[in-house]
């Protein structure tokens, strides 16, 4: 595939990730509100932020290509995760993922100034039972800071991770597959 895209997101991940599939981009970063709704659904919730990121690089004027945005939630108990506050909510968050199997929901969007198509990919995760001294080393890392559910399991949050099914690469934030897929679909309409 030859086409070219915009990347609407600041995200290093996103880019490396987007230069694994071959296709040519250049990235740029929106100012997006991505505050969820009350009682909005995670899977509502992450889709409408990739479409909401994809159609604001159009509003922008970035309108000779499609624009790409993508977002990421980890979801327990069907309540969204963010990127921690501080360390109280990121000790809080890893207590709830310890032990336990999470989804991480990643969103793409493709938008021009005529249409948007987008889908959600959900990924189970499963953490080993995490300790107080783990949880307080990992955020002295300083790796989570950054991170929806606070880690990366890309990074040294990896070794938490006992058991993962589906796409690995949608947990780091843009699955390869989906998005190549997407993008077909999207250039054939």
């Amino acid at each position: 595939m030859t086409t070219s895209v915009y990347l609407a997101s600041a995200s290093p991940r996103r880019k490396e990730l987007l230069t694994q599939l071959g296709i040519e981009f250049s990235q740029f970063s929106v100012d997006a509100d991505e505050s969820q709704y009350p009682n909005e659904p995670p899977y509502e919730y992450v889709e409408r932020l990739a479409r909401l990121k994809a159609c604001s690089g159009v509003e922008l004027g970035y309108t000779d290509r499609p624009v790409l945005g993508s977002d990421t939630v980890v979801v327990i108990d069907n309540q969204s995760l963010c990127k921690p506050r501080d360390e109280a909510d990121f000790t809080h968050t890893l207590k709830r993922l310890s032990g336990n199997t999470h989804q991480v929901l990643t969103a793409v969007a493709f938008a021009t100034q005529e249409k948007v198509l987008s889908c959600v990919v959900s990924t189970d995760v499963t953490f080993k039972t995490l300790t107080d001294e783990e949880i307080k080393a990992y955020w002295q890392s300083g790796e989570p800071q950054d991170k929806a559910g606070g880690y990366g399991i890309q990074g040294l949050g990896g070794r938490f991770v006992t058991h993962i099914s589906g796409s690995y690469f949608s947990v780091v934030g843009l699955p390869l597959y989906e998005t190549e897929q997407l993008l077909k679909t999207f250039l054939r309409r």
